[in-house]
């Protein structure tokens, strides 16, 4: 029997293994982008909560390029909230020379609110 074969009804090549022919398939190669922790979030989200829109872009080959996209939407509406709400707040470096501890505690909590606004608009969607 031979190793490889052609189908020219449906133009796949099929590989002996064992007894059967099976398809030869590749999934598409993706170009390598970073990803970074809002990413990860969102597939993690979309693996624990949406595995068909997962499994679709794994098989398309635009999971990375989404989820580096995803990312770098968070990042961008994570750093604009954070200046907004830092200004609305009064919260300046003069504030920051002056009593470090009250700088430090009103950023935490402006860091966490807007974190918690980019999940709710962003990564958990």
């Amino acid at each position: 029997m031979e190793k490889y074969k052609y189908d020219e009804s449906n133009g796949l090549w099929y590989e002996l293994q064992g007894d059967y022919y099976l398809p030869c398939l590749k999934l598409p190669e993706e170009k390598h982008q970073p990803i970074g922790i809002w990413g990860q979030r969102h597939h993690e989200y979309l693996r624990r909560n949406k595995r068909i829109i997962l499994s679709s872009l794994q098989i398309s080959g635009e999971l990375t390029s989404y989820l580096a996209d995803i990312d770098q939407q968070a990042e961008e509406m994570f750093e604009r909230l954070v200046k907004q709400m830092a200004a609305a707040e009064g919260v300046t470096e003069r504030l920051k020379s002056d009593n470090q501890m009250v700088w430090v505690r009103k950023m935490n909590n402006i860091r966490s609110l807007a974190s918690e606004i980019v999940n709710n608009k962003i990564v958990f969607r």
